[in-house]
């Protein structure tokens, strides 16, 4: 769509660019980071150069993250990595980045009760589920600004001053659980965003997740909720794609979430047609859970040149896409999730929320 001014405002915040990830540990194997600051700053380029209107993220109390976090994920971020750097890791064995080497998990203690480890470099697998998602100088300010552009974004949109609202969020967040952060995010934008919805008088919200990978904390935190929806389509993870042990079909949530919840996983090499039509099946569920309010989870890392998944969606599919959401004509909160090709990044999600805007005018 050439020549489309894009009215739908978004949301910065400078903090954004302050997490630096530097590298990543995969399978043991120190590799070059991929959720970098400039994914944001060609973003938010992009949005200008189309015609979209910039505001400023607006700081708010830990009252709407709290609803959504553990307090003690919440101090941990805002307070490791000053103690990492007290411990004498940077010095010996020479780490400057949190990350761990022990995970606490039912295998590893049993029916024993375990207790905290006085020493930091245990108790980072407490909170961190994998070892790719560092928390270095910078990630608590940068996690927290894009949690102050999320609630920003919902500012504007509950009060009626825009339909559709988009928070340029780095990093991103829908794979941190209730207690728990990892797949390199570390606070959840969407979840929350979706919670203050709720609670700013929508009975029904939704959050339609179109990130090439299952959102598995936003799943989680919602997954025994009926009031929110969690709609998500992304590659297979029996395909062996990340989060792995979650993401399938079957799982359609549990007591007062039962039906509340929708996966639709794509097998590897899936192109536009295959994509959009799931965004559309995706689309309908919203309409039928009676939804007033909606929350995307706007990956673009389901596209052909993206070196995070094996979809091959196009800037047309993306844009179809995002028509079948703008269709819905709802309040509508577009956070950033993935994304990664650094020179196809922001143009595609700019096809995005052009179609969203093509379709909800």
């Amino acid at each position: 769509m050439p020549g489309v001014t894009l009215t739908i405002p978004f949301i910065w915040s400078d903090d954004c660019v302050r997490h630096v990830p530097k590298g990543e540990i995969w399978v043991g194997v120190p590799t070059e980071g991929t959720e970098v600051p400039e994914r944001a700053t060609l973003i938010r380029e992009s949005l200008i150069e189309a015609g979209a209107a910039e505001h400023s993220a607006v700081p708010h109390d830990d009252g709407a993250l709290l609803a959504i976090h553990d307090p003690a994920l919440v101090a941990w971020l805002r307070d490791g990595y000053d103690e990492w750097l007290t411990s004498g890791l940077v010095e010996y064995p020479g780490q400057d980045r949190i990350v761990p080497y022990l995970f606490p998990t039912p295998a590893f203690s049993g029916n024993v009760p375990t207790r905290l480890p006085t020493g930091i470099h245990g108790r980072a697998g407490t909170f961190a589920y994998d070892t790719m998602t560092l928390v270095g100088p910078g990630t608590w300010e940068a996690a927290r600004g894009a949690i102050d552009a999320a609630l920003t974004a919902v500012d504007l949109v509950a009060v009626g001053k825009a339909q559709v609202a988009y928070a340029l969020c780095r990093p991103p967040g829908h794979h941190v659980t209730r207690d728990g952060y990892g797949g390199s995010c570390y606070l959840n934008n969407a979840a929350v965003a979706a919670n203050a919805l709720r609670a700013s008088g929508h009975a029904k919200v939704a959050v339609v997740d179109i990130d090439a990978h299952h959102g598995n904390g936003t799943q989680a935190i919602f997954y025994e909720r009926g009031d929110v929806l969690y709609a998500s389509v992304h590659v297979d993870p029996a395909a062996g794609w990340f989060p792995h042990y979650v993401g399938h079909a079957d799982e359609r949530g549990l007591g007062a979430g039962e039906g509340a919840n929708l996966n639709m996983p794509l097998a590897e090499g899936e192109g536009d047609g295959p994509w959009v039509a799931a965004v559309e099946a995706l689309v309908e569920e919203v309409r039928s859970f009676g939804t007033e309010a909606l929350v995307v989870s706007l990956g673009v890392d389901a596209a052909a040149d993206d070196p995070e998944s094996p979809l091959k969606v196009t800037s047309s599919g993306y844009q179809a896409g995002g028509a079948a959401i703008g269709s819905l004509g709802m309040p509508t909160v577009a956070v950033q999730e993935g994304g990664y090709h650094l020179p196809t990044l922001s143009s595609l999600v700019v096809s995005t929320l052009e179609g969203m805007q093509s379709a909800s005018h």
